[in-house]
């Protein structure tokens, strides 16, 4: 492994665990390793034009995870790791509160004033734009599931479902008797722990084809993405979703086959 490469995770890590951008992440663990700095230097340190520092630092005064001087010229400082921490469990628990308490009103209105049919077996299927609502939408499949679930996605793909509330999900899963079958690409023995950390049933390692993202029940569900890796922007990311027996059956029986081929994670 590079020296460069637990930097790489850990600004991976810092962007979605605080909410920031590659960009921020960079700027952060600067500022934490020089201490108080101008945005001038900054901007030389991290070999980035000075206005966009500028307006980024800016932007990160507004979400309190730096603060500058009232000096000529400022200076910036970043607040510590468990205050930057603490921050973002606020503001996530805060828009859980707010989805909890409109979120029944909304549900009784819905019942009481549409007529809703639901009793339909025609296949579905959907676009599902964002990352956070590809999650989202994962984490259900397995926190209802009481047989299997495969997902075969890149280690960084992994390392981003890490800190959804998908792994929550899996020890759900497991309490109904279900199980997560994790199959994942690892080039470097180094990186075994940080795999296992996602806490699936049982994961193995194999080549993968393509830089996707495979999440399927048999007879039941599917979230595949053409690509998972390379996008630092969320927002773009997108993935099919479908309840149709045939392309579930196909790509579910590709994931066994799979899974009879791959290493055992500690045979790795």
């Amino acid at each position: 492994m590079s020296v460069q490469e637990p930097v790489e995770k850990l600004i991976m890590d810092l962007k979605e665990t605080l909410d920031l951008d590659e960009l921020d992440s960079k700027i952060y663990l600067s500022l934490l390793r020089t201490g108080a700095i101008t945005a001038s230097a900054l901007a030389r340190d991290l070999n980035v034009d000075r206005a966009t520092i500028y307006r980024t630092v800016n932007r990160m005064v507004d979400k309190n995870i730096v603060s500058t001087t009232l000096s000529s010229p400022r200076f910036c400082t970043a607040i510590k790791p468990e205050k930057a921490l603490k921050i973002a469990l606020e503001k996530k628990e805060s828009e859980i509160k707010k989805i909890k308490n409109l979120g029944k009103a909304i549900v009784d209105k819905i019942n009481n004033e549409i007529t809703t049919n639901h009793g339909t077996d025609i296949p579905t299927f959907k676009i599902i734009q964002g990352r956070a609502n590809i999650y989202s939408d994962i984490a259900q499949m397995i926190g209802n599931c009481t047989d299997t679930v495969y997902i075969s996605t890149t280690l960084e793909d992994v390392s981003k479902m890490y800190h959804s509330i998908i792994p929550e999900k899996i020890k759900a899963c497991e309490k109904n008797g279900g199980k997560v079958m994790l199959l994942v690409e690892i080039n470097d023995k180094e990186l075994i722990p940080f795999v296992k950390r996602f806490g699936a049933t049982e994961t193995r390692v194999c080549n993968l084809s393509s830089k996707g993202r495979i999440a399927v029940q048999k007879d039941k569900h599917m979230i595949m993405s053409d690509s998972s890796q390379g996008n630092s922007n969320s927002v773009t990311d997108f993935s099919i979703s479908t309840n149709a027996k045939d392309m579930i059956g196909n790509i579910d029986n590709f994931c066994r086959l799979l899974w009879k081929s791959a290493r055992p994670l500690e045979m790795t």
